[in-house]
């Protein structure tokens, strides 16, 4: 299909191109244009049905949209800004240099510019910051007959008409009433009998993390923003819930692997901005290391006793980082999801803590026979006259760093999270070079204890 559109737009059938196009989803549509000649875009662009072109203007990303905008006369640019909605206006104004952004408001009247104004200065990371202020909202004196004329009358111009607010004159909410609510009973009943006045709603400040958090929880298409009076100011659709889990998730799982969180898809990312988003974090857990080196270096002039033993540090190392990493990743994400609060500390640390006991039982026993057979028998690592101390030391050592390094990556996140740190930054990396120096300093007292080797 891709292969068969870029072949008519390099023959010049738009004709042929328009209905093809006309017969696609937005998504798709937009996918097209990255792969499409940058000269031919605005061409493209202006094939489309009008309403058609809006909905795949959402879809492209900001540099797309800045290259349009750039092409567009004034009217054009007025006419794809007043198919959007206002949450998909802000979003694309929010992403626009400062430029750009003045010929957008310039093409709208002052009423949605006012209310542009009003939504571009909630925080980034606030529920009115994603809400779009189309909706239908209902009064509970009315009709069901009454509803279906308003619906009617507004409905093309609100972002969804299933869920439908119901609110006094004040504008404070009172209730909700669905579409399937309002079919399924006699057009002269009143609204006020039949809407719901167990209103889920968030707050404008609400972080959109939490508003998104809510989708999940209850299965909504659509939850209601009010602000600090209870007046109903807005709405979040679950279209932009699924977008904030996404860039939180993203955001996440860039911050346990060390990385800044980028703005951009990977193939938009230059390699100097790629550079700089990994080199903070690279650069302070080299530092960190030196902690490592420090340790054993603090115990050069007696390793010279301690043999083939230095052999088994990388192993005790790798296992503690990797046991501390998959308990901070766990309860990190059980963090964002709203499992876990810092009350619950004690309740993980009793869990993790037995997790741990088992994890190290089990892996203990494998090494213990591992050592034994392989790396004595085999390899011939150990001193033969203190083999089973030997192989005990190892084993001790083992242990304990899998026990610490779960105590350690399942708390860290929490107490993060409780002094105002993002949780994320407590993961994988950071936590492996801290299990590291711990399990070293493990080892060399199991050593020196056991051994008197160091």
């Amino acid at each position: 299909m891709e292969e068969k559109i870029l072949a008519l737009i390099e023959e010049r059938k738009f004709g042929e191109l328009k209905n093809m196009l006309s017969e696609m989803q937005p998504p798709d549509i937009a996918a097209i244009f990255e792969e499409a000649p940058e000269k031919d875009i605005p061409i493209i662009f202006r094939i489309l049905p009008k309403e058609l072109a809006a909905e795949v203007f959402v879809e492209m990303d900001s540099d797309m949209q800045q290259l349009l905008i750039a092409a567009f006369s004034d009217k054009e640019l007025h006419d794809v800004i007043d198919e959007l909605f206002m949450d998909d206006t802000v979003d694309i104004i929010d992403e626009m240099p400062a430029t750009v952004t003045k010929r957008i408001l310039k093409q709208t009247d002052p009423k949605t510019r006012q209310m542009i104004n009003q939504l571009l200065a909630y925080p980034d990371d606030s529920a009115g910051s994603i809400m779009t202020t189309e909706y239908i909202d209902l009064k509970k004196s009315m009709t069901v007959e009454k509803a279906f004329d308003r619906i009617r009358k507004i409905g093309f111009e609100s972002e969804t008409i299933y869920s439908c607010y119901v609110t006094d004159a004040g504008r404070h909410l009172l209730g909700i009433v669905s579409v399937k609510d309002l079919l399924l009973n006699p057009k002269e009943e009143i609204i006020g009998n039949i809407m719901d006045e167990n209103v889920i709603f968030a707050n404008t400040l609400d972080d959109k993390e939490y508003v998104a958090g809510l989708f999940e929880k209850y299965d909504m298409l659509a939850l209601p923003i009010v602000d600090k009076e209870e007046r109903l100011v807005g709405i979040v659709t679950v279209d932009d819930a699924i977008d904030v889990l996404q860039e939180e998730a993203t955001e996440d799982i860039e911050k346990m692997a060390a990385i800044l969180p980028s703005e951009h898809s990977y193939f938009k990312t230059s390699v100097f901005d790629t550079f700089k988003a990994r080199i903070p974090w690279l650069m302070l857990l080299m530092i960190s290391a030196t902690f490592t080196g420090a340790i054993i270096s603090g115990f050069e002039d007696k390793l010279i006793n301690f043999g083939a033993r230095i052999a088994f540090i990388p192993m005790l190392m790798d296992t503690g980082g990797n046991s501390g990493s998959q308990a901070s990743v766990t309860v990190i994400r059980a963090i964002s999801m709203g499992d876990i609060e810092f009350s619950d500390i004690l309740r993980v640390l009793w869990k993790e803590i037995r997790v741990a006991f088992m994890c190290a039982t089990a892996l203990v026993s494998i090494n213990f026979i591992k050592l034994f057979f392989v790396d004595n028998l085999l390899l011939g690592n150990f001193d033969n006259g203190k083999v089973i101390v030997e192989i005990c030391v190892v084993s001790a050592t083992l242990f304990c760093a899998i026990v610490v390094a779960k105590i350690i990556g399942c708390s860290l996140p929490i107490l993060a999270k409780k002094i105002g740190f993002d949780p994320a930054v407590m993961a994988s990396p950071l936590i492996t070079t801290i299990v590291d120096a711990i399990s070293l300093i493990i080892y060399f007292f199991m050593a020196n204890l056991m051994l008197g080797a160091v």
